[in-house]
Formats: C-alpha cells, sequence, structure tokens
C-alpha cells in the first residue's frame, strides 16, 4: 500500500523537512528551507541526481528582473507573463497560481543568482511562441544538465544532505492526515523508515508510466518519451490515496520537433525565425509557431508518425546557440541543402510538392496569401538558400496534470481544505497548462519548478520552525 497508518511508531532518523526529489523544485526547495533555519534531508530515488531538470532546455521564465533591464529590455512585467500564461492556457489554468508564479518568477531568479552564483542571464536573441516579450533566462550554453549541475553544487556548498539511491515506496499518515514519515527502499533491498515533520513532494509527473499515460492521455501514450523512466506518478498515486484533489491529468509538455535518431531538440527558433514543417509528401500540416507542445501531435498524426523540418541560416545561427541543437547537428541529423531539389532529394518527398510549399509560405510572408493554418509568416523574411533539413518525431516531455496546491504550495483535499503538513511543487503539482498540450507555454515547467520549489521550501520551514 502507498499509505501506511502510522500508529505512534518511532523512527530511527528524523528530520523537520524532507523532500522527495532533488531535481530543480526539490534542491531549490531544500536551498530555501535550509536558508530559514529548517533540518532538511532530500531523498533521490537515483544513484546519481537527474530527472527531469536535466533533460530540459533550462530556459526559466522571468518578468521584469533588473538582469533584464541592465540587458536593455525594460518593458516586461509580471502583469504580461501572467496574462501569456492564462492565454496561452485559454484561460484553463488556475488563476492565482499563474499570478503567484508570475508574480514570484522575478524574485525566483534573483536569488538564485544574487544567493546561490547560478549562472543565469536573459534569452534576448529569439522570442518563444506565446511569449509577449522574451521572458527567459538561462545558463550559458542553454541546457538543462547545466543548470541542474549549478542546482547540485549550491546544495553542496550549503551543506545540504542528499541520500542518493534512495527510492521512497510508502509514507506513513496519521489518523488527522499529517504525514510523519516515510518508507524508503534501497537497491539491495534494504528499507529504511524516516520520520519528518513536513514532506515536500518534489518528485515529477508520470510521464514514465505508461498504464497511467494509457489512462490520462491515451492519444500521447505511444509517443516518443524523452523524460525520465523514474516519473512514475507517485506522488499522484500517494496522494489519491490520501483523498487529494488531482486536476488536469490529460495535460502534458510535448516536444514538435525531436531530431531523429539522434533524439535530442532541434532548438526553436529554426521555427520562430520562419522556419516550417512538411510530412513525406512534402506539404505543411499545421501552425508550426503556435507552440512546441502542441506540435508534437501534429507529427505524431502524419504518415509513419515523423516530419521533416525546414529552416535556413538565420534560423540556424540563433538556434545553435543551444546545446540540444549543437547535438543534433553533431549526430549528422541535420542536412545543408543549396536547393529546394536538394531537399527533396535528402527527404525523398516530391520536389513538385515542395515547390509548391515553398511559394505558398512565400506568398504568405508577403502578405498576398493567407496562410491555411493561420500562421503570421510576414513578421520574418522568406527562407533564403542555404537550408538545413532534419527528420523529426514528436515527443513527450512531461506530464503537466498533477496534485492540486494552494498558494501556500499545501496539497489540497478534494473538499479544497489543505493537508496541514503536505507540501508540492514542480511537476508533482497541477502544472499552468490547463487541460491539456496546447496549454503549454515555453518554460512554464522549469518556472513552476522553481519557484513553487522556493515558496514549498520556504513554507515548510516557517511551519516546522513555528512561525505560521
Amino acid at each position: 500500500m502507498p499509505i501506511e497508518a502510522f500508529t505512534g511508531q518511532t523512527f530511527a532518523t528524523h528530520v523537520q523537512v524532507l523532500i522527495i526529489g532533488a531535481g530543480a523544485c526539490g534542491t531549490i526547495a531544500g536551498l530555501a528551507a535550509t536558508e530559514r533555519g529548517a533540518e532538511v534531508l532530500i531523498l533521490e530515488r537515483d544513484a546519481k541526481p537527474s530527472g527531469s531538470t536535466a533533460l530540459s532546455g533550462g530556459q526559466i521564465p522571468a518578468a521584469g528582473t533588473r538582469f533584464q533591464r541592465e540587458a536593455g529590455l525594460l518593458d516586461d512585467t509580471p502583469d504580461l507573463l501572467f496574462h501569456d500564461i492564462v492565454n496561452k492556457a485559454h484561460g484553463e489554468c488556475d488563476h492565482a497560481i499563474a499570478r503567484l508564479m508570475a508574480d514570484e518568477s522575478g524574485n525566483t531568479v534573483t536569488w538564485l543568482i544574487d544567493r546561490h552564483r547560478i549562472p543565469l542571464a536573459p534569452v534576448l536573441d529569439f522570442q518563444y511562441p506565446g511569449h509577449s516579450r522574451p521572458h527567459m533566462h538561462a545558463t550559458p550554453r542553454r541546457l538543462g544538465d547545466e543548470l541542474h549541475t549549478a542546482l547540485l553544487a549550491a546544495i553542496d556548498r550549503e551543506g545540504v544532505p542528499i541520500a542518493t539511491s534512495a527510492q521512497v515506496t510508502d509514507l506513513f499518515v496519521d489518523d488527522q492526515s499529517l504525514v510523519r514519515g516515510v518508507r524508503v527502499q534501497r537497491p539491495d533491498g534494504t528499507v529504511e523508515e524516516i520520520g519528518c515533520d513536513a514532506l515536500i513532494l518534489a518528485c515529477n509527473g508520470y510521464g514514465g508510466n505508461r498504464d497511467m499515460l494509457a489512462r490520462y492521455i491515451p492519444e500521447g501514450a505511444d509517443l516518443f518519451y524523452e523524460g525520465h523512466v523514474g516519473n512514475q506518478g507517485d506522488a499522484v498515486r500517494w496522494g489519491e490515496a490520501m483523498g487529494a484533489s488531482v486536476r488536469d491529468m490529460g495535460s502534458f509538455q510535448g516536444h514538435g520537433a525531436v531530431a531523429w535518431p539522434a533524439a535530442t531538440h532541434l532548438s526553436w527558433p529554426t521555427i520562430t525565425e520562419g522556419g516550417f514543417h512538411v510530412n513525406r509528401s512534402g506539404q505543411r500540416f499545421s501552425n508550426e509557431n503556435s507552440g512546441y507542445s502542441e506540435q508534437a501531435l501534429h507529427v505524431h498524426r502524419q504518415p509513419e508518425k515523423f516530419a521533416w523540418a525546414i529552416w535556413d541560416q538565420r534560423g540556424e545561427t540563433i538556434a545553435f546557440r543551444q546545446e540540444s541543437h549543437v547535438k543534433a547537428v553533431e549526430s549528422g541529423c541535420v542536412k545543408r541543402c543549396d536547393s529546394i531539389a536538394d531537399i527533396a532529394r535528402v527527404t525523398g518527398c516530391d520536389l513538385a510538392a515542395l515547390e509548391k510549399t515553398f511559394a505558398d509560405v512565400a506568398a504568405c510572408a508577403t502578405g498576398t496569401r493567407v496562410d491555411d493554418f493561420g500562421r503570421d509568416f510576414t513578421r520574418k523574411p522568406m527562407l533564403s538558400a542555404p537550408y538545413y533539413v532534419c527528420r523529426i518525431v514528436g515527443a513527450l516531455t512531461h506530464t503537466q496534470g498533477g496534485l492540486e496546491i494552494d498558494t501556500g504550495m499545501r496539497v489540497l483535499r478534494t473538499d479544497g481544505t489543505p493537508f496541514p503538513n503536505l507540501f508540492a511543487g514542480g511537476g508533482a503539482a497541477r502544472g499552468l497548462s490547463g487541460p491539456a498540450d496546447w496549454g503549454y507555454m515555453s518554460g512554464s515547467g522549469l518556472l513552476m519548478a522553481t519557484s513553487t520549489g522556493r515558496l514549498a521550501g520556504e513554507a515548510a520551514a516557517r511551519l516546522v520552525l513555528g512561525r505560521d
């Protein structure tokens, strides 16, 4: 059973704040709780902490930071970020959480840079779909592993203990719904039981659980899964067994341009700078610029479940600043073509169909034609040779549904009341995307992970130290 009744037993080990998961949410929660004087322990199932943060693009949206102003971006505000989140989700997200994330985003990024030396800087050379301003802040290589490594270094400097190879299997809960401790299993079968005064669930979603995907996201269950295999839905299972509310379980972040067979992302400037996708027939099939999340299923629905990305040097120059794109190029997946005929030869697409697609896009770019899929091509020049081409598949990155939380990061019961000492953040909590893949705003996964992690750590510390 994932939940066991607490009957007064004592635990050999006890800490004030226990955190499950050592990704961005868990490490940041640990830093925040420790800073406020709480005794903390992070439990991580892997021998080496990894997870969704390390596999991500490592870019965090934040609005109105001094770093943006110093770089020349003077008009970004939390209000703009809030409206971007809500608009991308068609208004179907938790507005109170979206408001809180937008308001706290700058505080979180500033704290990470100033207090913990995380090497973040504004990304101003391109703007993701759905962003009214270039909100992103990223590490130099724009790579999640680089961000995660910096967070783990901060954990080490602050002396926050992490127990690795420690998989939590069960929670001990008393008759007042207080979490009293957890059961941990080691790879050799050894079992430990650890007591706590507060528990923070920072163990992401259920993307690695095929049964849960088939139940909640059947149309995406056979997408290529690029997330962490450890995302097995533990937080949801524990929460549901305790009577917690779960919301938006059909929501997920996809990615519609995974270079194949290298299985690494093409950077999205390949689209934002005027590029497009075609299927094996040489025809476009969607508004590629509506968002990389919803593009995953669009690509997946094409014949043989793949497509081709086409862009030019303008997009390549910007895209090459992101490490995942560099890996795609170095893998040999990206081909350089000097003409449309070369593209037809590389892709096997019909030349006449490709020429018509290029002509249609060119007409859209000059405003003499309205795009069939509603995309505005007029803001960028038409592609010009040399062209770049890559075979792509759609992928599921991580799920966005999860435990419903309040603005204090406390997990809520189905009746809307909070559990007394159970907190959640990051992918364990309900995200900002609303009910489906189309609601995911670029970077909102790390926006949730970083700011809910900090706020959950602060709230848990206040609780255990009697400062609420």
